[in-house]
């Protein structure tokens, strides 16, 4: 059974950093992508960060150039770096791992940590 180990939420003051890891426990095959997402209210959850398998990269507008994804694919981990950091960053961060099934019909299969919090105020 796949599961999503998740590390690194606190508290810490405006303008600091935070770093948040995710790693990968169980047997999984291909990983598609990994990242980070949070929940708006009343929303379904934002992309935050995704790192996929081609090695792109993709970021929210609201965190673009103060977080940087990175990921390690031997070690099944994903890592975000968090600077920079405001008020409205404050909120439960999930991990998310889609694998990729492939066979006589390919598709995904995705994955999610239970959420880790991160608080930002002074």
């Amino acid at each position: 059974q796949v599961q999503l180990v998740e590390s690194g939420g606190g508290w810490v003051q405006p303008g600091g950093s935070l770093r948040l890891s995710c790693g990968v426990s169980g047997t999984i095959g291909n990983i598609a992508a990994m990242g980070w997402y949070r929940p708006l209210p009343g929303k379904q959850r934002e992309l935050v960060a995704r790192a996929s398998s081609s090695g792109n990269t993709d970021y929210g507008d609201t965190v673009r150039g103060r977080f940087t994804i990175s990921r390690n694919y031997g070690k099944k981990t994903v890592h975000l770096e968090m600077n920079s950091l405001k008020p409205e960053d404050t909120g439960v961060y999930y991990c998310n791992v889609v694998e990729l099934v492939t066979g006589e019909l390919s598709y995904t299969k995705d994955y999610w940590g239970e959420g880790t919090l991160v608080t930002v105020s002074s």
